[in-house]
């Protein structure tokens, strides 16, 4: 289903909850039933994270204190060729990937770029090598471009965006990851973009729009299609803002989109416009700086130095800002910080308070029960908004309104027919976690 229509749909239960919720005095024989409850871990589809390596050699120390994990997976080490018109898969590279991540009690964030400058680690062992399926790399009139080290990164070769086949692959391949993955609860997010790594850029390289990089036409196409097949929350890069690269973020077709934004230099030195160049803040603003209410926001701490990762946790800020204050004005739900165990303040419990301080957060202000429903008023005091449906849950019945959508600081009021709330069982639930994890809230009733 158009994840559009989704969040419109969400949005329309907001308006229905709340207007329950306002003339909830005219209902009679509800009485209160004293709750009490704590947010005390990272909650699903938040916070700080690791890369699937490093996830598992900390997992010991550091495991239940993260909720994500990340990795680039390679196309071309999925797809094996096409035959009679379809592509042909080995699912199990990225399976085994979710699978040991799911072990661990994480659920994934996964990104598929085809231009990767200076790597080795690819299909063809080329230093630089695209991540472009063998089947369509061997077509005599497919011609990839080389760039000796385009911005200092390295060797890179790019994408030969003038051929048909590779444009029907790109929106194929996440037909069928849609199909596949769609309700899969060990796939959190998927990162989109073009460009080096995938994160909508050439830096060093000019772009040839229809040959190292796709037109602006067909970038269009994609995003249209992606709102057709994923319900899974997709991404892509602030750059995507760039009207240099993209119009995406812009045009009449997909601005409205509702896509999320990733940032992967996040809290530089001059990451915002009041420190200086604010070249990132400039791209929220052009990429839609409002769009975390429908679309998932994330991203990646800054390499710009090598005490960019190791510093952003320190409870005394970097370069003028906290984690929590960043966060917290970008709506930010997950972050990438890789290198961040290097530092002094990677400690389980910073990371925790600091993984809290992401993404929603819910509050039960209210529970009542009149014998034989239930009736449970809930907030969100996080800085965004959950992105998949979860639900008041009383003794394994759910209500029918979801928590998708919830803006923090709006409420909702949840019927839950047939089921009579108690101190010890209500909960919030949902198909798009973990059966390790659980949705917590806060409450003090």
């Amino acid at each position: 289903m158009n994840n559009k229509y989704l969040l419109i749909g969400c949005a329309a239960m907001l308006l229905t909850a709340c207007s329950q919720q306002n003339n909830r005095g005219d209902e009679a024989g509800y009485k209160p039933v004293a709750l009490s409850s704590r947010v005390t871990h990272v909650q699903p589809m938040t916070g700080l994270v690791l890369w699937n390596d490093v996830a598992q050699r900390m997992n010991a120390s550091h495991g239940a204190c993260i909720a994500l994990e990340f990795s680039y997976v390679q196309p071309c080490k999925l797809v094996t060729g096409k035959q009679d018109g379809a592509l042909q898969y080995n699912w199990s590279y990225l399976d085994d990937k979710l699978s040991a991540a799911a072990a661990r009690g994480h659920q994934m964030v996964v990104r598929f770029p085809l231009c990767y400058p200076s790597n080795r680690n690819n299909c063809i062992g080329k230093k630089g090598g695209t991540y472009v399926p063998d089947y369509i790399r061997a077509m005599e009139d497919y011609q990839e471009t080389y760039a000796a080290n385009p911005g200092g990164d390295g060797a890179t070769w790019y994408p030969d965006w003038s051929h048909s086949e590779l444009q029907w692959f790109v929106k194929q391949f996440y037909t069928d990851l849609a199909a596949r993955y769609n309700d899969d609860p060990r796939l959190a997010f998927v990162e989109v973009g073009f460009g080096h790594w995938g994160e909508y850029h050439t830096y060093g390289t000019t772009p040839e729009f229809g040959k190292n990089f796709p037109t602006r036409e067909y970038q269009r196409e994609l995003f249209l299609h992606l709102s057709q097949v994923m319900t899974t929350p997709w991404l892509t890069s602030i750059d995507a803002g760039d009207e240099y690269y993209s119009d995406v973020c812009t045009h009449a077709d997909t601005k409205d989109l509702a896509f999320g934004l990733f940032d992967d230099t996040f809290m530089h030195a001059e990451h915002d416009i009041a420190q200086g160049d604010g070249w990132n803040e400039k791209c929220w603003i052009w990429s839609g700086i409002e769009r975390w209410r429908t679309g998932i926001c994330g991203g990646e701490i800054s390499y710009y130095t090598a005490d960019d990762q190791h510093n952003f946790l320190n409870p005394d800020g970097m370069y003028g800002y906290t984690w929590e204050q960043a966060a917290a004005k970008y709506h930010i739900t997950f972050i990438i910080c890789n290198n961040a165990p290097e530092g002094a303040y990677f400690t389980p419990e910073r990371v925790t308070e600091a993984g809290i301080a992401a993404g929603y957060r819910f509050q039960v202000t209210a529970c009542e029960t009149n014998g034989t429903d239930s009736r449970i008023t809930i907030t969100n005091t996080g800085i965004a908004p959950i992105y998949r449906d979860a639900y008041i849950t009383v003794d394994g019945v759910r209500a029918e309104q979801s928590l998708c959508g919830l803006l923090p600081g709006e409420e909702i009021t949840c019927i839950v027919n047939g089921a009579v709330a108690t101190a010890g069982n209500v909960q919030i639930t949902s198909d798009y976690i973990l059966p390790s994890q659980q949705i917590e809230f806060d409450a003090s009733l």
